[in-house]
């Protein structure tokens, strides 16, 4: 596997989106489970006007899912600055300036939308990154995934803090002393660090800790992506900044960072993850508004 990546690595952006494409819509011919997820997620969503279009939709799905994962090679192994030179387009970067120049600290909220891996390397090599990382169920792919991301890591490992409640500890400090970090809004938390709110019309267990870590640091929030471009042309990096605090009820306040979210996908609806398993009751958790109760 370690050979597959580095060759996509090693393929120009184009060839590598190619071959990715074509896995993303194998797998959605051959997996059931993953293209009847799509079409369910994709429908309740409301995005596609008609059946026609919904099927036409979760197919351009499959193939962008599967650039996602080829492009993953090229987030990993590639020199960062050459990963970060992928964004030939910035849509909204006057906000990011504007907000370092005051020294507020910022929490970039970026879903599993488009390039997400390349966003984050683009701001990893522009500004005072700290990142949290959860180790990868798969121990083969969590090493691969540590070996290419430290590569954009400082050397005593200071903007890198665990998934954990001491690794939030350093997150806060970091974003009280003026630092940025980058959170995927859309990972479904464990139990207790989560709330049920409405996340395309459906309720979904949404993790706090955005609002949380904006609460106890006074960050300022920006909602971005790497909208993939056509043919391989790069990323064009979308920044939609709030400023203003969220709601100080904990619901409302997840409610809107979800609303934010919704905005992004509704921008390159063909780039979301939406086979992912968004909507599941994680072990512990309480269930969601309306389900029935055993």
């Amino acid at each position: 596997m370690r050979l597959l990546l580095r060759f996509l690595a090693w393929l120009d952006l184009p060839a590598n989106h190619r071959l990715g494409a074509a896995a993303g819509r194998l797998v959605y011919l051959l997996s059931t489970r993953f293209r009847l997820r799509t079409l369910e997620n994709l429908g309740n969503a409301g995005i596609a006007p008609d059946d026609r279009s919904l099927r036409e939709l979760a197919r351009a799905n499959a193939a962008e899912i599967g650039k996602g994962a080829a492009e993953l090679a090229w987030a990993l192994f590639r020199p960062a600055e050459q990963v970060a030179g992928l964004v030939r387009e910035l849509d909204g970067w006057e906000c990011v300036e504007r907000l370092r120049s005051s020294g507020r600290p910022i929490v970039f909220v970026t879903p599993h939308l488009g390039g997400y891996d390349i966003a984050g390397r683009y701001l990893w090599t522009r500004l005072p990154i700290m990142a949290m990382y959860r180790p990868h169920k798969l121990g083969w792919l969590d090493e691969v995934i540590r070996e290419g991301r430290n590569r954009g890591a400082a050397p005593d490992g200071s903007n890198v803090a665990p998934a954990t409640l001491a690794g939030v500890r350093m997150l806060l400090r970091h974003l009280k002393k003026g630092g940025c970090t980058v959170i995927l809004p859309d990972q479904v938390p464990g139990e207790g660090e989560g709330e049920w709110v409405d996340f395309f019309g459906r309720p979904a267990y949404t993790m706090t800790l955005t609002g949380r870590l904006q609460e106890s640091s006074g960050a300022a929030l920006v909602f971005c992506f790497a909208e993939r471009l056509p043919e391989g042309r790069g990323f064009r990096l979308h920044l939609r900044a709030r400023e203003e605090p969220l709601p100080a009820d904990r619901r409302e306040a997840t409610l809107a960072v979800n609303r934010g979210v919704e905005e992004l996908i509704r921008l390159a609806p063909a780039q979301y993850l939406w086979g992912y398993n968004r909507y599941k009751r994680p072990a512990g958790a309480p269930p969601a508004p309306g389900a029935i109760r055993w």
